[in-house]
């Protein structure tokens, strides 16, 4: 039977794009589905700020009258004026082992970019940099996490075939991390933070977060700019990952350091990983999807380190021996043994080199593609 590319324009073809993953990925056990209420908040127009400077239409492909694979296409206006690269997205791409299938959705997403007059797409990616990015090209036998997703190996097969080509690569670690405190570390740390005059931020309660929320995301703002394909957040984006996220942060796997006058000056922030937990959940909160996220945020044996930001002049100085220090502390002190971290630009080497004092290993490694029109 032919493939059938149809735009989601009503809220049952809505509800078939978000739910396609989680049928086509179900029983997988590297699969990590995302939780369900984000993806639906992160897609509609209504609800994500980065509209105010985004557009995006949404296809599905259907065979026999069955959905067998979905693409997101974006256009990031302030992408565009920002890197100076009439570049249009795709994204939130799923699709059976068809290449036929993959083809007919990729170029629905070049048709509008050359109807727009775009000169390229580039993909996957979101709306911002904090939405997930990258197709997995090394790392198929690991398990993905919350800040990541899984594809088959089949997708960049296929994707390659269409034409598409490398245009960045990010890297993933697993690190596995010692019984003890390490005394190098810690003595490295005692004489950046006595130079600097850095003082170590604690808190108790996820609320006592809140008031350096602005900073946080200002430090994010400037310590990423010049990251691949980053735009600043706006302050409506601020309060709504604000008010999205910081709930389910644990305050004691929050690293926060500021300077002699008080203002931030680093920053990491670490989750105890959600990747069993949202799959027993299937993704869902309800009805008891909630209980099985508790549980891992509080027993989890491994952690995910989500953002790691050190303020542009402080950089080289030492700083990130004392994010490590106090990081490792709360690890030791709750029983994590292993620390996924989030995926960094394979030319990343400050970020990299936070793991020279760690056994790490690079495990995945994710894609972005371009084909330019």
């Amino acid at each position: 039977m032919s493939i059938v590319v149809k735009e989601v324009k009503d809220k049952k073809a809505f509800r078939d794009f978000l739910a396609l993953p989680y049928r086509l990925y179900k029983g997988h056990p590297h699969f990590v589905p995302p939780l369900h209420f984000d993806e639906k908040v992160t897609l509609r127009k209504d609800k994500n700020p980065a509209f105010d400077y985004c557009e995006a239409r949404y296809w599905l492909a259907y065979k026999d009258n069955k959905v067998v694979g979905r693409i997101a296409g974006i256009v990031n206006n302030a992408y565009i004026e920002k890197w100076k690269a009439k570049h249009i997205r795709f994204g939130w791409i799923d699709f059976e082992e068809d290449e036929n299938i993959a083809k007919s959705l990729i170029e629905k997403v070049e048709e509008w970019g050359r109807e727009l007059g775009m000169e390229a797409v580039h993909g996957p990616l979101g709306f911002t940099d904090l939405d997930h990015e990258g197709m997995l090209v090394e790392g198929f036998d690991e398990a993905g996490t919350l800040a990541t997703v899984y594809n088959h190996p089949y997708y960049p097969k296929f994707l390659e075939r269409a034409g598409y080509r490398k245009h960045t690569d990010w890297v993933e670690y697993k690190i596995k991390l010692p019984e003890q405190m390490d005394e190098k570390l810690e003595k490295m740390a005692a004489v950046v933070q006595r130079r600097l005059g850095l003082n170590v931020v604690q808190f108790r309660k996820a609320k006592e977060l809140l008031p350096y929320a602005k900073d946080i995301f200002a430090l994010i703002n400037s310590a990423y700019s010049n990251l691949y394909g980053v735009v600043p957040l706006t302050e409506r984006q601020v309060r709504y990952y604000t008010k999205q996220y910081f709930s389910f942060i644990r305050p004691d796997f929050v690293s926060l350091i500021t300077d002699k006058e008080g203002q931030l000056a680093a920053f990491g922030i670490t989750m105890p990983s959600l990747s069993e937990a949202l799959q027993k959940s299937g993704g869902k909160l309800f009805p008891f999807g909630f209980v099985h996220l508790l549980k891992a945020l509080h027993k989890s044996k491994v952690a995910d380190l989500l953002l790691v930001a050190v303020r542009n002049d402080l950089q080289g100085k030492g700083v990130n021996a004392v994010l490590m220090c106090e990081t490792l502390r709360s690890y030791l002190k709750s029983g994590v043994r292993y620390v996924e971290t989030n995926h960094q630009l394979e030319d990343n080497k400050k970020v990299q080199a936070m793991w020279e004092h760690f056994d790490a290993r690079q495990h995945k490694r994710r894609r972005c593609y371009i084909k330019y029109l």
